[in-house]
């Protein structure tokens, strides 16, 4: 076998960071990306895309580290090169909140983000109702910005997107040799993995230039986080629910909750309502699968489950995609050996 071909199915965050992963270091690979929604029709695209860690319960705290670090010192060297404003990736500063003393004052993720540290009495003024809080800078990954960049990249390094809506990942044998399935909620079919469901998330997208920090609640579940052109006002979490319409009173209530805590947003205006299905599993699963139907066989890479995370996570992730992908690649140029006489 010379090049290998690899097909990747989906194309948010995951799907192409993973696509672009395998064509830097798999040689000689062709790369296809697949999938019926592009940017900026994904998830990714209404993500607020903050780099701060969501905890996998069935991952060891070291390996979630890693992907963390991987993926914010890969941000941070775009966001310190001329392609930050291209790429939608930028510094911001803030606070995280809480209500009440949370389990881990310094969280495992502490000393990857910068100047993390307690905030000052002084600052708590700013939120009466809050009686502790951190203060850091992290990086913000507009995915309106970073799935275009993407994409080019990897159309630049001569790999392929295709619009399709792929129903059998036997559909792409034989004409791939290894596929890496990133479809995220298109996994319950295509992997027949009932353990995923849709988190349905709802934010509003509102003008307020002179909103600069970010505002988070420890839950994670109220926040406030300022982009390029646009502050992300947030938001919902809802289990099991497949509606992308807007609901008008959840924005009414998010903007009342943002409100709360930076009472200037009263004046924030073009609000506009977005919804995404964040892609929820009780683990992550990042995993090779052999499909073997008859004679045929399918090696499979499945990279898929992110929940809310997944761009805190991207590149770290889509490393260790490439190496199982890599792992497949071997195994497919190994001859396989000769039976004896």
């Amino acid at each position: 076998m010379d090049t290998v071909r690899v097909a990747v199915v989906g194309a948010g965050v995951i799907g192409l960071s993973t696509a672009l992963c395998i064509s830097k270091l798999v040689s000689p690979s062709s790369i296809t990306v697949i999938s019926d929604k592009f940017t900026p029709d994904t998830t990714s695209d209404v993500a607020a895309g903050m780099l701060i860690p969501h905890a996998y319960a069935d991952t060891a705290i070291h390996k979630q580290k890693q992907w963390f670090r991987e993926t914010f010192d890969h941000l941070f060297a775009i966001a310190n090169s001329t392609e930050a404003g291209d790429a939608g990736v930028h510094l911001v500063s803030g606070w995280q909140i809480f209500r009440n003393l949370p389990a881990e004052e310094v969280p495992f993720w502490a000393d990857v983000v910068l100047g993390f540290r307690k905030m000052t009495e002084a600052e708590l003024k700013k939120f009466p109702q809050h009686v502790f809080g951190q203060a850091f800078t992290t990086l913000k990954c507009e995915g309106l910005a970073y799935l275009p960049w993407l994409e080019k990249r990897i159309k630049g390094g001569g790999g392929l997107i295709l619009k399709r809506r792929i129903e059998d990942l036997w559909e792409l044998h034989p004409s791939f040799d290894i596929v890496v399935n990133c479809s995220g909620l298109g996994s319950r079919e295509l992997a027949g993995d009932s353990k995923i469901l849709p988190v349905r998330g709802q934010v509003l997208k509102v003008k307020a230039p002179w909103v600069r920090h970010f505002i988070r609640e420890g839950s994670g579940l109220t926040y406030i986080y300022p982009g390029a052109s646009t502050v992300t006002l947030g938001g919902t979490r809802q289990k099991g629910d497949w509606n992308l319409s807007p609901d008008p009173e959840m924005s009414k209530d998010i903007l009342s909750r943002c409100c709360a805590l930076e009472p200037s947003l009263h004046r924030a205006y073009d609000i506009e309502e977005k919804v995404g299905l964040r892609p929820f599993r009780p683990s992550v699963r990042l995993q090779k699968e052999l499909l073997v139907k008859d004679v045929r066989k399918l090696p499979v890479v499945h990279h898929y489950g992110h929940g809310s995370g997944g761009i805190s996570v991207h590149w770290g992730m889509a490393l260790e995609a490439t190496k199982l992908v890599s792992e497949w690649v071997h195994a497919l140029r190994t001859p396989a050996p000769k039976a004896k006489l």
